[in-house]
């Protein structure tokens, strides 16, 4: 097969409406499997702080913010998280029919006609847009991991075309752009810079001289500091105090002032979030796990784009097709090279990059699912696959281009024929031998059907139900401590989003070590309880709203707490009724009472008397370390603070493990309020399963609520809801929950460590 040079600008025309239709059809695919609503992790974050123009956690995000809101208030779909939902289907689509193009580029040196051209670029973008992780991304907006890949790929097309004509009248405005578009994808996520190492590498390959003209250089500067400045609106925004203000990136406390924006406080407040400073990430040389490890952790996850295994039964063929795709992007790399050097400095350069080289800058733990045998190592809270989508959904490109040159040696076995190019001839397969050997290409197509199953969302309205089902929990006005993610983002979500249950206060441990944090309980106003909208437990009495705030301190006051305070002595707690001992031996760091704890501890002792107190069920024995074990009530999904009867009644009991049970109450909520967990009883499996204690705690209150009903008389009506909590138990595969419940064993949710679903990077360094 004979080598040509590259063509130049004036006798390529890319195939724009091929690539705009393949990019339509990838689209279809994704609304097809759309999610609904919000999921899991930081999806409810992020919508919450699109819909409220607020700050998501550091560095805060403010491009995705400003285009976020904007899809927001679209009327492209009923809901808000089905527009922001659509937002990350769209980046994604889009970002296939760039790879459509570059692969189409580079099969112009390889093959004359258009149609064979337009095939391999659509395989790309079909292997690309198919892969797992790219797809399960692609149907609901987790982060904004979606926004940066339509990023980098815009940016990749445009350095295919500057590496075609560096010295084209083109060329400079190109490389303006592209300095315009990095910076402007920084203020997305970090991972906007992602290509600016090829992309400098491809201009020293492809034209040094470029970098002696100052001229361009300055504008390429200055485009891309102009990119950046979406931060510029962080703390004029967080001194007005959004409902999300995550960082609070400004020195301004009583409103949006100039003297106190244009301060050495705000600069170094901003200056702290936009570094990340809270979550006391090591340096590179500390390394979390060994670099073999953490290269393991990216090929198990690659194993998972063309075959999602999540219980282990399909090693061998997940394997199989892991070594088939790397075999052809390994060919697809190779074959780039020897066909068009010039635009694979750039692409290779960024597959380089987005692999290895993250692979080091990441400096992840071990993986949440890589080697379960392995005891004892510290491990990520859960799975990181979703940082290395750009990697993957680039493959594609090379995937194709391996998968094409095998679909051409095959073809080219069958039958040859000779014609001139550029009065030179060449062998090349006659029509009918690619035609014959075409089937092939059918390889392209096998992770649309091994993925469908797993990364579609479409249907998925438990987490959106279990953050209802967790807010109607908590009795009007309530406060209700929560430690992690998944209990805290969909209950913002709820309240900020879809107006539930604004009333309650939701007061996150994690976040509770932080100033800026406890200084937003501080000004958070005192919500009307709606009575109308509220659910049937509640109704038939009157609901006190309180007079004051929830922490009754200034915000100057609070920032004087310190970061924890050491106790080597069991130390009495009073709290109004409330009567507790706490062992130091039992905290989460011995001997350490952190700051979270000094406020929860605060909140009881202040506001019992005005507030009911709550503890989330999710957050496993959080109350028993504070000694207030014997003082939880569960209601639902979540325990009281209450001073414990003499004895155990009908609707008050004593069980063994869940400890102290409202019967009555719970058999309500459970029966006409609860959704959650007959929208996970209809999914068929819970991939995820780093946040399988969602559908457990469902499994684990249903049992609860079995159990106490039979011991109460209603056997009837405990059969029916032990039959409802195997349903959840079955839907979701929690195989050893039910081999517990066939042997009439029932699980103490509190103990149970995957009720602790907590993102440790959301915390403190302390908290960690």
């Amino acid at each position: 097969m004979a080598t040509t040079s590259p063509p130049s600008d004036l006798d390529y025309r890319p195939s724009y409406l091929a690539a705009a239709v393949v990019t339509l059809a990838v689209f279809v695919l994704y609304v097809l499997t759309l999610a609904p609503t919000t999921a899991m992790w930081d999806t409810s974050e992020y919508i919450t702080a699109a819909y409220t123009l607020g700050l998501p956690h550091p560095p805060g995000n403010p491009l995705f913010v400003l285009i976020g809101r904007v899809f927001a208030i679209l009327p492209i779909a009923p809901t808000v998280a089905l527009r922001i939902n659509l937002l990350a289907a769209i980046c994604s689509a889009v970002s296939a029919g760039m790879w459509f193009l570059i692969t189409e580029r580079v099969l112009v040196s390889w093959f004359a006609e258009r149609w064979q051209r337009i095939a391999g670029g659509s395989l790309a973008a079909l292997i690309g847009a198919t892969a797992f992780t790219v797809w399960n991304q692609s149907v609901v907006n987790e982060k904004v991991y979606t926004v940066s890949l339509l990023g980098i790929a815009i940016i990749s097309w445009l350095m295919v075309r500057w590496c075609d004509a560096p010295d084209g009248r083109k060329a400079d405005r190109i490389l303006v752009l592209v300095a315009y578009l990095l910076g402007l994808g920084y203020a997305n996520h970090m991972a906007g810079m992602l290509a600016a190492p090829a992309v400098g590498l491809a201009v020293l390959l492809v034209r040094w001289q470029t970098i002696l003209r100052w001229k361009l250089l300055v504008a390429c500067v200055a485009a891309l500091v102009f990119g950046i400045t979406p931060f510029a609106i962080q703390p004029i925004r967080a001194a007005h105090f959004p409902a999300l203000n995550e960082g609070e990136p400004t020195a301004c406390r009583q409103g949006l002032k100039a003297s106190c924006t244009f301060s050495k406080g705000t600069y170094d407040a901003f200056m702290y979030n936009f570094n990340r400073g809270q979550y006391g990430k090591p340096e590179l040389s500390e390394r979390q796990a060994p670099l073999s490890a953490q290269i393991g952790m990216w090929w198990m996850y690659f194993k998972w784009q063309w075959l999602r295994d999540a219980h282990y039964e399909n090693a061998g063929w997940q394997s199989l097709l892991a070594a088939l795709f790397l075999v052809l992007g390994l060919l697809g790399g190779y074959v780039h090279w020897q066909r068009d050097r010039r635009s694979f400095a750039y692409f290779g350069s960024l597959m380089f990059t987005m692999t290895l080289v993250l692979i080091y800058y990441l400096n992840f733990k071990y993986g949440a699912s890589q080697d379960p045998d392995l005891a004892g190592v510290a491990r990520e809270v859960r799975d990181r696959d979703y940082f290395y989508l750009w990697s993957f959904s680039a493959w594609g490109v090379w995937a194709s281009l391996g998968l094409v040159a095998v679909w051409e040696s095959i073809a080219a076995l069958i039958g040859r024929e000779s014609v001139t190019i550029a009065r030179e001839a060449v062998e090349r397969p006659t029509r009918r031998a690619l035609a014959i050997a075409s089937p092939v290409l059918a390889l392209a197509v096998i992770p649309l059907f091994t993925n469908w199953s797993t990364a579609s969302r479409a249907g998925q309205t438990d987490t959106a139900d279990f953050a209802r089902d967790l807010l109607n929990s908590v009795e009007p006005y309530g406060v209700l401590v929560t430690v992690g993610d998944n209990d805290t983002f969909p209950l913002w979500y709820a309240q900020e989003v879809e107006g539930v249950r604004r009333d309650v206060v939701v007061a996150n441990t994690s976040l509770l070590n932080t100033d800026w944090y406890t200084r937003q309980l501080i000004r958070r106003p005192v919500f009307d309880y709606d009575a109308a909208h509220g659910p049937v437990a509640y109704r038939g009495r009157t609901w006190p709203k309180p007079k004051g705030g929830l922490i009754h301190m200034t915000p100057e006051q609070a920032d004087s707490v310190p970061p924890y305070v050491e106790i080597r002595q069991p130390m009495n707690f009073e709290g109004g009724p409330i009567r507790a001992t706490i062992d130091p031996q039992k905290l989460s760091i011995p001997n350490l009472l952190q700051r979270a704890d000094i406020f929860v501890l605060k909140i009881i002792a202040e506001s019992y008397a005005e507030r009911p107190i709550y503890f989330s069920r999710t957050s496993a024995g959080y109350g028993n370390e504070l000694g207030l074990g014997n003082n939880l009530l569960t209601q639902g999904l979540a325990s009281k603070v209450f001073v414990p009867p003499a004895a155990s009644s009908k609707d008050t009991l004593m069980l063994p493990g869940p400890g102290w049970v409202d019967v009555k109450r719970t058999k309500t909520l459970w029966d006409s309020v609860f959704t959650g967990y007959r929208a996970i009883s209809s999914r068929s499996d819970w991939i995820d399963r780093p946040s399988v204690g969602i559908p457990y705690l469902y499994v684990a209150t249903g049992l609860m609520l079995s159990e106490a009903l039979q011991t109460t008389g209603d056997a009837a009506a405990a059969s029916r809801v032990l039959g409802e909590s195997r349903r959840v138990a079955q839907a979701v595969r929690l195989d050893d929950l039910l081999a517990q419940m066939s042997e009439q064993r029932q699980p103490a949710p509190e103990q149970n460590p995957l009720l602790t679903p907590t993102d440790s990077t959301k915390g403190t360094q302390l908290r960690q």
